[in-house]
């Protein structure tokens, strides 16, 4: 909970009876949508992951993660490790500007770190300063550039934060 300019607001586990508003947050704030059965799918494969934000009793945001076993995304690590991916992240743009998407994505990356990962990645639009900033600020770098990684063909930078 953060106090400070505007009403406060908590960050929570995510409820199944939140999916209604998860999916409102996804379709109204990004261009990539996804299912219904995806977000529960994910759900209950890594509840501690997935995260919602509340203010004044309304969900306005949500962060989405799995645990994915894969190549790391370090140079030189060298073969196949568990590694956190955060898959969706999202603020309803009026509860945009309070440390919510910041707040949420600690609690996710704590979540990951319990599991005894040694990293977290994820993929941002080359052209989401706002989202950039706050990964940086959050200790991720970019790892590398994907081209054409999205649907419009925008691409995507794959950003690395290290665990240990």
């Amino acid at each position: 909970m953060r106090k400070g300019e505007g009403p406060e607001y908590i960050i929570r586990p995510f409820r199944e009876e939140d999916l209604a508003s998860v999916l409102n947050i996804n379709r109204s704030c990004l261009p990539e949508n996804y299912t219904p059965d995806f977000f529960v799918y994910h759900f209950r494969e890594f509840p501690q992951g997935f995260w919602v934000a509340e203010l004044e009793g309304e969900v306005v945001g949500y962060v989405m993660t799995r645990i994915d076993r894969g190549f790391s995304h370090r140079p030189h690590a060298g073969g196949a490790c568990w590694k956190g991916h955060v898959i969706s992240l999202a603020v309803m743009p009026h509860a945009r500007r309070r440390g919510i998407a910041e707040g949420m994505l600690r609690k996710a990356i704590e979540a990951i770190r319990s599991r005894d990962v040694k990293e977290v990645y994820l993929e941002v639009r080359v052209s989401n300063d706002p989202a950039i900033n706050l990964y940086k600020k959050l200790g991720f770098k970019v790892a590398r550039r994907v081209p054409r990684y999205y649907g419009d063909g925008e691409d995507a930078y794959i950003m690395l934060l290290s665990l240990d």
